[in-house]
C-alpha cells in the first residue's frame, strides 16, 4: 500500500528554540482517529494521545508504540526514586537542543522550567546553547546529555565522574542517561517524520 505523502505549506515556520507551546505536522498521513482499532488504542496506552498526529502516525505499529510509550512514561514520570523530574527534563531538553529538534525542546524545556522554577536558566540554554553556564550540577547534566547525544559510544568515565562529583547516585546517573538517550532517539523520529508548526 502506498502511503499519502503530505506537503504542508507552513507560514512562519518556527526556526528558533522556544518554551512556547508549538505544534507539529507529519509528512506522512497518520491514522484517522475514527479508524483506530482496539489494538491501536492499546498501543497508544494513554487515550488522550489519539489527538496527536504524531502518535496516530506511530500507531501504525501499535506494539512498538506501546513499548515506546511505556518506556517514556517510566523515564519521566516514575520519580519515586532517582533524579528529580526537573533534571530528567533538563537532560531531554539538552539532547533536543543539540539535535535541533525545536518541537521536543519546547515541550521538555517547559517541563524543566515548571519543575525547577528556573525558567530564565532554561531559556538561556535554549537561546545560548548547551555550553551556557547553568551552575555546576546542571552543567554536568547538560554536558553528559550532549556527549551521549553527539556520539553515544564516546560517553563514558569522564561524564560519569563529573556527575558523581555533583553528588548524583548511580540511579540518578542512570536517569540522566535514560532521559538524554530516549530523546536522542525521539528527536530523530520527530525530525524525520514531520516539522514544527507555529504557536496557536
Amino acid at each position: 500500500m502506498t502511503e499519502t505523502v503530505i506537503h504542508p505549506t507552513i507560514e512562519d515556520r518556527p526556526n528558533v528554540f522556544t518554551q512556547k507551546e508549538i505544534g507539529w505536522t507529519p509528512w506522512l498521513k497518520p491514522l484517522p482517529e475514527e479508524e483506530l482499532t482496539e489494538r491501536h488504542w492499546r498501543g497508544l496506552v494513554d487515550a488522550s494521545r489519539a489527538k496527536s498526529p504524531y502518535f496516530r502516525l506511530l500507531a501504525r505499529d501499535p506494539e512498538i508504540l506501546e513499548a515506546r510509550t511505556k518506556t517514556d512514561k517510566d523515564i519521566f514520570y516514575n520519580v519515586e526514586a532517582g533524579l528529580p523530574r526537573a533534571d530528567r527534563e533538563l537532560a531531554a531538553t539538552a539532547a533536543s537542543r543539540t539535535n535541533g529538534c525545536i518541537f521536543c525542546a519546547s515541550v521538555h524545556s517547559r517541563f524543566a522550567s515548571h519543575h525547577s522554577k528556573r525558567s530564565d536558566d532554561v531559556q538561556r540554554l535554549l537561546d545560548e546553547g548547551t555550553s551556557t553556564d547553568l551552575g555546576s550540577r546542571w552543567n554536568a547534566i547538560v554536558s553528559s546529555s550532549v556527549a551521549l547525544t553527539a556520539t553515544p559510544s564516546e560517553f563514558g568515565a569522564e561524564e560519569i565522574a563529573r556527575l558523581r562529583e555533583e553528588g548524583l547516585s548511580d540511579l540518578e546517573i542512570a536517569d540522566v542517561i535514560h532521559g538524554a538517550a530516549f530523546f536522542n532517539w525521539a528527536n530523530r523520529l520527530m525530525l524525520s517524520l514531520g516539522e514544527p508548526l507555529p504557536a496557536q
